[in-house]
């Protein structure tokens, strides 16, 4: 498989917000003989290059950026590595979407995601951003994570020898950034029923909390210790409150929604709009949760 190509590549189409510009150029990987095409380009361009997974965590700018978006093409289902007594060790590719892998494990009878149910995104954005929800975080279940640079091509991880912490995944290597192409994960084996049972009870709440069909970044902003953002947000008069084509969630104050006709100049906007009056009005500063390109 060659190095896939894509110019000019729609910002918008590759976020879960629906908004942004264009980049220069999009890179897919799908086999690890495409890391060696990958690391020519990386040490030859002027661009900028960025590993984007399903942009369900960005928000990207309007108009025309140099930057060279690197996509990492998975097979849709994981492979079975080990298994001792009910504790089964599976291995995922980075690009395989993060739902998809949650049907799977429900089917298969797997234990240890359902809290994350719900999380829109790929298996390698999910470790990235230590995605978490209900408790559970992708630490928790992660063993091991493959990870690729330019210099030193592909290398295992243990999960224990990296840094995690609220929405944070730092590999603690030397050569700058690196690329996560594959992820070992630690289930337990129990019934499809039980699976299916947590999965639908944890988007149940979701569903009656968050903006879920909605075209979203998820949350905005980080939670501060021992307090909720939303909540400031939503004392501040944010919820629900619009700037131009975009606002923030009537179900949730954290969420930012695109309504169909957003920019992400109104986004920015209604961001810092936010965090200011936050600022002011509780002295708190909201450490924002979304990325942005």
């Amino acid at each position: 498989m060659a190095l896939k190509q894509h110019s000019q590549p729609d910002l918008a189409k590759l976020s879960t917000l629906g908004l942004g510009g264009t980049a220069e150029i999009e890179l897919t990987a799908g086999s690890e003989q495409d890391l060696d095409e990958l690391c020519e380009f990386i040490m030859h361009t002027e661009l900028r290059p960025f590993m984007l997974g399903r942009g369900s965590n960005l928000l990207c700018p309007d108009g025309h950026h140099d930057y060279a978006l690197i996509r990492v093409q998975s097979p849709a289902s994981p492979d079975r590595v080990e298994q001792d007594g009910k504790r089964l060790v599976l291995r995922a590719g980075a690009g395989q979407s993060l739902p998809g892998l949650l049907g799977w494990a429900q089917k298969a009878g797997l234990s240890g995601l359902e809290n994350l149910t719900g999380i829109p995104g790929s298996v390698g954005g999910a470790v990235a951003m230590n995605a978490g929800s209900y408790g559970t975080e992708m630490k928790d279940v992660v063993t091991r994570i493959r990870l690729w640079t330019p210099a030193q091509g592909l290398f295992w991880k243990d999960a224990s020898e990296c840094r995690w912490g609220y929405r944070h995944f730092d590999p603690d290597i030397t050569l700058g950034k690196c690329m996560i192409w594959e992820v070992e994960m630690a289930l337990t084996e129990t019934t499809t029923g039980a699976v299916k049972k947590g999965m639908k009870a944890i988007y149940a709440k979701k569903k009656e909390t968050q903006p879920v069909a909605a075209r979203s970044a998820g949350c905005i902003f980080k939670n501060p210790e021992g307090q909720s953002a939303g909540l400031l947000l939503d004392k501040a008069g944010f919820r629900g409150k619009t700037l131009g084509g975009v606002g923030f969630s009537e179900l949730h104050a954290n969420f930012l929604v695109n309504h169909g006709t957003g920019t992400s100049g109104q986004a920015v906007e209604l961001i810092r709009q936010a965090r200011e009056a936050v600022r002011e009005q509780f002295d708190v500063n909201l450490e924002t949760e979304v990325i942005f390109l």
